[in-house]
């Protein structure tokens, strides 16, 4: 369609319409009506809006309105979801668990990692970082196919003991005769003393080291 003439009606409609689109990033169902209407009251007599056009467009408002249930809908949804999560969460305290992580705390003087293998390695390295991203130990490791586990004595590399409660991780490369990498992820497995449902995924506090409760892998006991 071709406005011919816009009358003050529509040049006091425009700037509310600019004003409505610059404090709000999207339309509302009321808004996109809206500008139908206006659109249909300030058309050229002389040069209609076709019945296709027209048709079309009230389709489009009709995908609109249908759009934003559907969206109310999932956010409902989502937020039931996260409920049903958090309280599964709930659900782990107390049990020893392994998951997904690089990061475990140094009690009684050691810590245990764990690193998944998709086929036996030839050469499989370790390094251990503080919290820092210091490295403080270097050493090797087993390379059989699948789960391997790997004991660190909290001796750095000069042999010195380092206390208790600092957190550790740590670092794998194992790769094949063909130096091809095989390491599928590491590991940690500790008991659950707590939950964080401050974010969107909830997660699990294991031997002092938040874990995303997506990432667990199993129950131990």
């Amino acid at each position: 369609m071709t406005v011919s003439a816009v009358s003050s009606t529509t040049t006091a409609s425009t700037t509310t319409s600019s004003s409505s689109t610059s404090a709000s990033s999207s339309l509302t169902s009321s808004d996109f009506l809206s500008l139908l209407v206006s659109e249909l009251q300030n058309q050229d007599p002389l040069n209609a809006t076709s019945t296709t056009d027209f048709i079309n467009q009230l389709t489009s408002y009709a995908n609109f309105t249908q759009q934003e249930s559907i969206n109310s809908s999932m956010s409902a949804l989502a937020s039931s979801f996260s409920s049903l999560v958090t309280l599964n969460s709930v659900n782990y305290i107390g049990h020893t668990v392994e998951a997904k992580s690089d990061t475990a705390t140094l009690s009684n003087g050691s810590a245990t990692y764990g690193y998944s293998l998709s086929s036996s390695a030839s050469n499989v390295s370790i390094s251990i970082s503080d919290s820092s991203g210091n490295v403080v130990y270097t050493g090797t490791g087993t390379g059989n196919s699948g789960s391997n586990t790997f004991t660190w004595d909290g001796k750095d590399s000069s042999g010195n003991q380092l206390s208790d409660g600092g957190q550790y991780s740590i670092s794998v490369t194992a790769t094949d005769s063909a130096g091809n990498s095989v390491l599928n992820y590491t590991t940690v497995t500790g008991t659950v003393t707590g939950i964080d449902t401050s974010t969107s995924t909830p997660s699990l506090t294991v031997n002092g080291v938040a874990v995303s409760a997506a990432n667990i892998l199993g129950v131990t006991s």
